[in-house]
């Protein structure tokens, strides 16, 4: 099965580099017409997360193809973080407990990283579980999400590895239970 990993289109919030998870941004214009501006790999399905920026990159990579919503595929809610971005967090000392700590500690008021990332993988495992041998999949998501799936199942890379910007991602092959990254898009 070959399985593309697509970050969605960019956002007010991304171009201003704020914590966005549980918010539910549509695209700006930027992002509309960046997402536009590429080629994308075809996909005989199209999963995406429920939040409204991933919908929207899904109809315009994938206008003939019904997206399905995965609720597990959603983006990390950030709590007090959500919203912020550095600038506005950098004297802020359980910021930069959550920063030294490498993303480990749980967001104040937000979800817990381990959790959040245990969530995605097992909804990865549900979603490749449903299709056959020789499908080919776009899920488009968030960037968390997406290093969420990749750092569980191609363990020899950490969380961060996995970083891309909007409109980018990875194409990978999955047999047996094995994800393999095989290039970026």
């Amino acid at each position: 099965m070959t399985i593309y990993f697509i970050r969605h289109g960019m956002t007010a919030g991304n171009l201003e580099r704020r914590y966005i998870g549980s918010t539910d941004e549509p695209l700006c214009e930027e992002g509309k017409a960046l997402l536009r501006s590429r080629a994308y790999p075809r996909a005989d399905f199209v999963y995406c997360s429920p939040m409204r920026r991933c919908l929207e990159t899904a109809a315009i990579l994938y206008p003939d193809k019904a997206p399905v919503a995965v609720p597990d595929f959603r983006e990390c809610d950030f709590g007090r973080y959500e919203g912020k971005n550095y600038a506005e967090l950098k004297a802020d000392a359980p910021y930069l407990k959550w920063v030294e700590s490498g993303g480990a500690l749980p967001f104040p008021d937000g979800e817990d990283t381990a959790a959040f990332r245990a969530r995605c993988a097992a909804a990865f495992l549900r979603v490749a579980g449903t299709r056959k041998t020789g499908d080919t999949l776009a899920l488009v998501v968030h960037g968390g999400t997406i290093m969420s799936i990749l750092s569980v199942y191609e363990p020899s890379h950490d969380y961060f590895r996995w970083q891309c910007p909007n409109g980018h991602g990875y194409a990978s092959s999955f047999s047996e239970g094995i994800l393999t990254v095989t290039g970026e898009l």
